[in-house]
């Protein structure tokens, strides 16, 4: 199944990968990856991961405390927010 990404999606991810790369030069990488890891799930199992509201579904990260919303939409995922656990639960939900 195709990933199609919301635009403020790409903001999301530099922000987080800012703020580990300046921890540590190997942490944005291993969250880089293991992002990438959980979106390939969700494309190929879109069902296997929970709804968080009406139209869309969670995948939460094992060993970083960040999550991704998505919905599926014809012949794909549309990814529209990455957010930390504890952001505003309302963060993003505006996207489409």
């Amino acid at each position: 199944m195709r990933v199609v990404y919301h635009p403020a999606v790409q903001a999301d991810v530099s922000r987080v990968l800012r703020h580990y790369d300046s921890i540590n030069d190997r942490l944005g990488d291993e969250f880089w990856e293991e992002l990438n890891t959980f979106i390939k799930r969700a494309a190929a199992h879109p069902q296997r991961f929970h709804f968080e509201t009406r139209d869309r579904r969670r995948a939460n990260l094992r060993r970083f405390p960040y999550h991704f919303l998505f919905r599926e939409i014809p012949g794909a995922i549309r990814i529209t927010v990455i957010r930390h656990h504890k952001q505003r639960p309302g963060y993003g939900l505006k996207r489409r």
